[in-house]
Order: C-alpha cells, then sequence, then structure tokens
C-alpha cells in the first residue's frame, strides 16, 4: 500500500506523481518567463544586436532606448493616459462592484436571482459584440475620444466578473456578525463598511487584477474611441513605434518593458492578498 511521507495528499514529497508535478510547474514556469526575459533583454540592445544575437545577455549599461523612448516620444503621456483610465476603472468597478455584490449576497428582495443572472451573462456575452450601438451611445453622449468614455466602458466590462466573485465570498461570511452588529446598533451602512469590507480585501484584490490586466493592456476599445494622440494609451500607443517598412525593434522592446512594469510590481507588491483570496473559504 502506498504511504506518502507529506502530509499534502496532493503532491505527497516521496510519489512518482509529485516529480512529474514539479517538472511540469518547472516547464510551465520556463515557458512563461522564456518571452519576458527576451523581452527585457532585447530592451538593452540596439536593432542589429537583437538580430544578430537574440538570446545573447546584453549590456545592462546600455540605455539608450529607456532615455530615446521616454525622451523623444510622446509614451510619458501614454503612461499617464493608461495608469488613470486604468487606475480609475478598477476604483469605480470595485466601488460599485462591491455595493452591488453585497446587496445581492446579503438581502433577500424580489428580483434578486434575476439580476444576478443578469450579471452573470456579463461574463458570457463579450462587450465587443456591441461596439457599434456603444459607439453610437458614445457619440450620442459626446464621450467619443475622452478617456472618461474609455473610463465608463472598462467599468461597465468589469462590473460582472467583480459582482461575481464577491457575490460569492460575501455570501460565505456568518450571518451572526451582522445580527450582533445590529444589537449593538450599528446601521446597514456601518455594518458593510466596518464589518464586512475589511474581511472582503482578499476577494477585492482578486477582482482589482483580473481587471487591471485586460483594461491596462486592452487595444482594441482605445483604437475603435481614441483618435487624440495626446489621449492615446500605453498599447495603442506603441504599435506607433512599428513602421510599414522599418522599426526601431530595441526602442520597442524598451517600451513595452516600461508597460509591463507597473503591473508586474502590483501583482509582487498583492501576491499574499491575491492567494489568500484564492483560498478564502477553501478550509471551514
Amino acid at each position: 500500500m502506498f504511504r506518502a511521507a507529506s502530509n499534502d495528499p496532493l503532491f505527497p514529497r516521496s510519489s512518482a506523481g509529485s516529480l512529474i508535478a514539479a517538472a511540469f510547474l518547472i516547464g510551465n514556469s520556463v515557458l512563461m518567463l522564456y518571452p519576458i526575459v527576451i523581452m527585457v533583454f532585447s530592451a538593452f540592445k540596439t536593432t542589429p544586436e537583437i538580430f544578430d544575437a537574440p538570446f545573447a545577455v546584453p549590456d545592462f549599461a546600455y540605455v539608450e532606448n529607456f532615455k530615446r523612448i521616454w525622451g523623444e516620444t510622446s509614451l510619458p503621456s501614454y503612461f499617464v493616459n493608461s495608469v488613470v483610465i486604468t487606475g480609475t476603472s478598477i476604483l469605480l468597478t470595485l466601488l460599485f462592484g462591491t455595493m452591488g455584490a453585497y446587496a445581492l449576497a446579503r438581502y433577500s428582495f424580489p428580483g434578486n436571482s434575476a439580476i444576478f443572472m443578469f450579471f452573470l451573462a456579463g461574463l458570457m456575452l463579450p462587450l465587443k459584440l456591441a461596439v457599434i450601438p456603444l459607439f453610437l451611445q458614445m457619440r450620442d453622449f459626446g464621450l467619443l475620444d475622452t478617456r472618461l468614455g474609455l473610463i465608463l466602458i472598462y467599468t461597465a466590462m468589469g462590473l460582472p466578473s467583480t459582482i461575481f466573485i464577491m457575490t460569492g465570498f460575501l455570501r460565505t461570511l456568518p450571518v451572526e456578525l451582522e445580527e450582533a452588529a445590529r444589537i449593538d446598533g450599528a446601521s446597514e451602512p456601518r455594518i458593510m463598511l466596518s464589518i464586512m469590507l475589511p474581511l472582503s480585501v482578499p476577494p477585492m484584490v482578486i477582482a482589482a487584477i483580473q481587471n487591471a490586466v485586460p483594461t491596462w493592456n486592452d487595444f482594441f476599445f482605445p483604437l475603435v474611441f481614441i483618435q487624440t494622440d495626446a489621449r492615446k494609451t500605453l498599447p495603442q500607443g506603441l504599435s506607433v513605434f512599428m513602421g510599414e517598412y522599418t522599426t526601431d525593434w530595441g526602442m520597442l522592446f524598451a517600451g513595452l518593458t516600461i508597460a509591463a512594469l507597473p503591473l508586474t510590481i502590483v501583482y509582487i507588491l498583492m501576491s499574499r492578498q491575491f492567494i489568500r483570496g484564492m483560498t478564502a473559504g477553501a478550509v471551514k
């Protein structure tokens, strides 16, 4: 009879399955990190060096690409636009998503299930399918070629997944917490803000990261709704560095490295909350 040496039933230390799992995870990590490493290496090379020795370790003292792309192009304004649009969209998504999820999870009222299913339908229907009526609506509201238009689109796009994540978590919290607070005289907003909201930080981090990544990297909606160069976002702005006949690949990879840096830092700083949110409710 097989006897595991580890308390972890999924990856026992002495089994052949653990070695296969470890080899699979290492291989998957290499595949995921490989293009990122090549991108960073290429950011410190000239275009001829990239094609002559694409896998060679560069001289990291060569930072001319970063100086040129930051000082000679509109990348700083693209960067600021992406930060403003993504940051504001995530804040609004968490605000409205958490409030909506709290009402759906903690209160019983007619239409509760129908409203929840309405938001769930947003997970199955991509917003890009409605781009033509959305374009007409933005035109009528005067929101074409504005940052506010993109913020509203991304907020609406992030609400279904946020409400789904937050509703599932808030339903697992014990009712006794609210009852004790009501007995002590706490109002409904106070119960939500002082008791439920602090407990909901891990799933809020998951919702924030899940929505921040596609918003930060989105190319489609800025391409459709933004025409003015000063209002372009990073993915849209980086496309101007690719010419029809010539491309400065060193500058392009430097721009991609700068574009990937903020979300990487945010993910590293919030990884503990992210993992805690992923495992929340797994053990009772």
